[in-house]
């Protein structure tokens, strides 16, 4: 079973849940006409189902390979990435002056969750040069931008961003790749990074590593780290890939999943030293790179929803297929579709209703991101930041999260069949584990919330979050149709806003609040999640509530009211009960 883009259900969470005409109407994007966006929405779709969806079994069986000459990705991924490039796909949301098209970065999550439905281990590749783009365009010089960034928007050459290490995974300040100083500006960099997505392949000319490195005089901790720019190729004069820079993919990781994403360990500076531009200033790359970073949070984040929206179009197709006993619900001869089964049922419904609300929760971090950058108006411009950082940890974490469950219920619909990996049930399971990991694991993201985002601007950014929550609601309370879903969705929001009020105060044991971080996180996203559904349930009702896709709709956010919303009063008590150590200091 393959893959058939979602067009009118992304259409419709962008227009109703992240208001992205609004983004037109207000002068923000005045090129994002209703016509443009949809347009847009169904050339992407086409692509992602035409071209790369069908690539995505033969990636995973086949993936990648290191010869003598670098990484070779597997057969059709070259040609499919130089059609997409050559679309203009990557330039999207890219700057007009390097040859972008400047739409909403709000569209481009859009299109970026297609391409990673169609395939998670094609997706990954263009979130990383997009990131990129954004670090170089805040923080490179002039002659760094002139040189690489058109050639990035173009998707010509390719970005990698070189993190980890073998003995520093997420604590950055454990970081031994070294830097020294060269006379003529650049700098020789030294060391070995680990877990690089597409560190090294044969899809375009050129690949731009960016790379966290120390000095020699550099403070201790992440007050120490500086941010290079190295080149597979240093460009010649006329800024095309000239002689072969000290950065060599060493081998490939052999992985639970993304087969054809290749996962490399990179060395530099075998061969004397690779060079290496700084970007940003000395000592503090570290804030250049997380530019970088957040954009890959919503990305990563749209991967978990991607990969949801896969398992769960692949689970529909077999229930109404797959034929076994026989349910209350049919009325006909002989075994009913595992469809007709109303446990089936519940599973596909907690599929559709988790992957609703994730989107939704990714589509409005980005346009909150989309305003950060264009609003005029300074207040709105820093609310917009404050949400932004607000929300990323949570789209990150919970999205990936559902990715995750969503994909695990998508075997348990195949039965036995979705653990034989022929079905593709399985690889949906097993791409979509990494999500959760990469670009800070979730629990670092809850950490994040709790600590550095819940405390925004004293509290007040999470209180208006929680103020837009119920005016949201307020509307669905008013609904005749919707008004019985008004109190389980508001009873979610009184759990977040409980919680909140256990987080902002002070512990005398941090590991309280560290402990309940996890579940802390969950119950946000619960509680917007169902804010969420209702604005659809309510934009489908009053639009035409006759039609099958409205209906269902409608019957997401009941669904998601009466199964979903109980689960916040019992993660806000799991997130206030504190630190219970259970025995394991005795054990250890």
């Amino acid at each position: 079973m393959t893959y058939q883009a979602p067009v009118a259900d992304i259409a419709f969470s962008l227009r109703h849940v992240a208001n992205l005409d609004g983004l037109q109407a207000e002068g923000i994007y005045p090129e994002a006409t209703p016509d443009i966006v949809d347009a847009v929405l169904e050339e992407a779709g086409r692509f992602a189902t035409d071209r790369i969806a069908p690539l995505n079994s033969e990636g995973d069986r086949i993936g990648v390979r290191l010869e003598q000459q670098g990484v070779v990705t597997a057969p059709g991924w070259r040609d499919a990435y130089a059609d997409w490039s050559a679309a203009g796909w990557n330039g999207l949301s890219g700057p007009t002056e390097f040859g972008g098209q400047a739409l909403p970065l709000l569209l481009n999550a859009a299109c970026m969750e297609m391409w990673n439905s169609a395939s998670m281990a094609f997706g990954i590749g263009p979130v990383l040069t997009i990131g990129a783009v954004e670090a170089l365009s805040a923080h490179a010089t002039p002659e760094i931008r002139a040189t690489y960034i058109a050639k990035l928007v173009s998707g010509e050459w390719m970005g990698t961003m070189n993190l980890t290490e073998p003995q520093a995974g997420s604590d950055l300040a454990a970081l031994r790749c070294r830097a020294e100083r060269r006379e003529d500006g650049s700098y020789r960099i030294f060391g070995q990074k680990i877990f690089i997505t597409y560190g090294d392949h044969d899809l375009t000319e050129n690949i731009v590593h960016l790379v966290l490195a120390r000095l020699p005089d550099a403070p201790a901790g992440t007050r120490g780290i500086s941010l290079f720019l190295v080149p597979k190729y240093l460009p010649d004069a006329a800024g095309n890939p000239g002689k072969r820079n000290d950065a060599f993919c060493s081998s490939v990781e052999h992985k639970l999943g993304i087969h054809a994403s290749p996962t490399c360990v990179m060395v530099f500076g075998d061969e004397g030293g690779a060079t290496g531009y700084l970007i940003g200033e000395e000592h503090k790359g570290l804030a250049c790179m997380f530019t970088m970073m957040n954009n890959a949070r919503l990305a990563v984040g749209l991967q978990g929803v991607a990969i949801a929206e896969r398992a769960y179009q692949h689970a529909l197709a077999y229930a109404r297929e797959r034929r076994q006993g026989k349910s209350p619900l049919w009325r006909e001869g002989g075994m009913s579709p595992i469809i007709e089964h109303p446990d089936v049922r519940r599973m596909l419904m907690e599929m559709r209703a988790k992957t609703v609300a994730a989107r939704g929760l990714c589509y409005q971090l980005a346009e909150a991101i989309d305003r950060s950058h264009h609003e005029s108006d300074v207040n709105k411009r820093r609310h917009a930041t404050d949400l932004a950082a607000l929300l990323t940890p949570v789209a990150k974490a919970f999205s990936t999260d559902i990715g995750n469950e969503v994909a695990s219920l998508g075997v348990q619909v195949h039965g036995g069949m979705g653990y034989i990996e022929e079905t593709g049930a399985a690889q949906h399971f097993r791409d979509a584990r990494i999500a959760a990991i990469y670009e800070g694991t979730n629990g670092i993201q809850a950490i994040d919330l709790v600590t550095r985002k819940v405390p925004l601007d004293g509290g007040k950014v999470i209180g208006a979050f929680i103020a837009s929550l119920r005016a949201a609601l307020e509307a669905v309370a008013a609904s005749e149709r919707f008004a019985a879903l008004a109190p389980a969705l508001g009873k979610a929001v009184d759990a977040l806003e409980h919680a909140t009020a256990y987080m902002s105060k002070p512990h005398e044991r941090p590991e309280d609040a560290l402990s309940g971080a996890t579940p802390f996180l969950r119950l946000f996203a619960i509680a917007a999640g169902g804010v969420v559904v209702a604005k659809e349930a309510l934009a489908a009702a009053a639009i035409d509530p006759h039609l099958p896709a409205n209906r269902l709709r409608m019957d997401t956010a009941h669904f998601y009211a009466t199964q979903l919303s109980p689960q916040a009063e019992g993660l806000a008590a799991g997130a206030m009960s504190g630190y219970v150590a259970a025995g394991l200091e005795t054990v250890f």
